[in-house]
């Protein structure tokens, strides 16, 4: 490399040879770096009054990188997490340039040794199990909408599947008979098997045999047959939330989401009934 090396040629390489050749990134972890370097191009290019095809890379240094960082935090009021994941994207890229720019270590060191910032932890206040069986009970199973609706709650409260977990399934990801479990690829393209009650089985199979939305094999789909979205899911959670509070008082204070369900009071698995 010579020593004006361009950020711009070392970024797309860092995109097409790094994150989709060597290292097969999910499509989520590209988009979320590519937001992360469109957000940083644009302060870059306010801060430094130069378009991102002709910056060099000895601009992008760790003062422009905090205060990158400090100005998404402190203006644009973004929480300390998606500040440190905003970092680890900017990580990622200066260990590739580590390789690519060498004559630049001493910047690249810099950069790297930004330190991401520590935040308290808040605990997920869980759903016990009265709150789980009034939520499963909410929904009206005589219509098609209530039947999937009471089988998403089941599946997300028993076997704990993130929400895009959720949202991907599809009907060759359940498997019936001995041995029923849900094969999915989880966070790190890892394929992880999860195991099914005999009650949420035969909940499982009924559904199954329910006339098919949509072109896309969608396990829960929308009533248009596509893939559920972060929103229609949440809007099913709030409806049934707000049934299951007449039953269940204490659920007019808490807010119901996958990843709630997910961690449901100890002792909560449900019968399914």
């Amino acid at each position: 490399m010579t020593t004006n090396t361009s950020f711009a040629v070392l970024l797309e390489r860092f995109f097409t040879q790094r994150l989709m050749q060597q290292r097969q990134a999910s499509r989520h972890t590209i988009s979320s770096y590519r937001d992360t370097f469109r957000q940083f191009l644009k302060f870059i290019e306010q801060r430094l009054h130069k378009p991102p095809s002709r910056l060099s890379f000895e601009q992008i240094d760790a003062p422009l990188i905090v205060a990158f960082l400090d100005d998404l935090e402190k203006r644009r009021g973004l929480s300390i997490r998606s500040r440190n994941l905003r970092l680890t994207a900017i990580h990622s890229f200066f260990r590739y340039a580590a390789f690519e720019a060498p004559a630049h270590s001493a910047q690249i060191q810099r950069a790297l040794a930004i330190p991401s910032k520590r935040f308290t932890r808040t605990l997920v206040p869980f759903l016990t199990r009265p709150e789980v069986e009034a939520l499963l009970a909410a929904p009206d199973r005589s219509t098609w909408s209530g039947r999937r609706d009471y089988a998403f709650i089941l599946v997300a409260v028993q076997t704990g599947l993130r929400l895009s977990e959720m949202t991907g399934l599809k009907h060759e990801n359940i498997i019936l008979g001995t041995g029923a479990h849900i094969r999915v690829i989880g966070k790190g393209r890892k394929e992880r098997c999860t195991p099914i009650a005999k009650a949420t089985r035969a909940v499982l199979k009924a559904w199954l045999q329910e006339p098919q939305r949509g072109d896309d094999d969608v396990l829960f789909p929308s009533a248009k047959g596509q893939r559920l979205s972060v929103h229609g899911v949440q809007y099913l959670l709030n409806k049934h939330r707000r049934t299951a509070s007449q039953v269940c008082p204490s659920l007019k204070q808490k807010r119901v989401t996958v990843h709630r369900l997910r961690h449901h009071g100890h002792g909560s698995s449900t019968s399914g009934r």
